[in-house]
């Protein structure tokens, strides 16, 4: 069972939980938490053996998406991929910014910013992939935890660049020790660039917030540069 899974089933004991304890009290009648209980596992399991990982990824993305600062922190995220991929001249050709928009357009996880990285997977398809092109990427990935960290002090997304890091790393040889080192440098390489451009990063959030269009954002930091 996916850990998405897995957290679902979490959520169901705890309603079962909830409900046995303050159900009196609150004159809450046992057919609420048992079919949303019903509904929760439902979605488990449908996930576990019909759309791997998505359904659950889609419903717990939809559960924090009441939270303002989950919604802005999103935003703030993918700002900072997109605006450092435009920097380091990498194509970027959409974003999402929720698991519903991506399942919706095909892609995987909890969305984000895509780019066209034909030339990058040409490379890895030979086993050499030119230093500047690593770093680029490498600093595009870590991009996103930069601008996190500079707008609300810490960031709570990126476990995925990191392993898109980390995987791309080991498969060109690097030690767990130089992924980690590598982590760091290209967070602080990405911080510098957000900062030299932060007027162009906090124009680009506006125009993803009003949900623009790819070539719409790419005017918005044109114009702010």
């Amino acid at each position: 069972m996916s850990q998405t899974a897995l957290n679902l089933v979490a959520i169901s004991v705890f309603l079962i939980t909830f409900s046995s304890l303050l159900g009196p009290f609150i004159h809450l009648s046992p057919t609420v938490p048992a079919l949303a209980t019903f509904t929760i596992l439902g979605i488990a399991t449908l996930d576990s053996f019909g759309l791997q990982g998505k359904g659950g990824t889609i419903f717990l993305d939809w559960i924090a998406s009441f939270s303002p600062e989950h919604r802005d922190r999103i935003i703030h995220h993918e700002a900072g991929h997109f605006i450092v991929a435009y920097l380091l001249d990498i194509p970027v050709t959409n974003y999402t910014l929720s698991a519903w928009e991506a399942w919706k357009q095909g892609q995987a996880g909890q969305g984000g910013v895509t780019f066209d990285d034909a030339e990058l997977a040409t490379q890895l398809e030979m086993g050499k992939i030119s230093a500047q092109m690593l770093e680029r990427y490498c600093t595009i990935w870590m991009a996103g935890i930069a601008a996190e960290t500079l707008v609300f002090d810490n960031a709570e997304g990126g476990g995925d660049d990191k392993n898109k890091l980390a995987g791309v790393l080991t498969v060109l040889g690097f030690s767990e020790s130089t992924c980690q080192q590598k982590q760091r440098f290209h967070a602080l390489q990405a911080k510098n660039l957000l900062q030299e451009n932060w007027s162009s990063y906090q124009a680009l959030v506006k125009a993803m917030q009003q949900r623009a269009s790819v070539t719409d954002c790419l005017s918005v930091i044109s114009s702010a540069e």
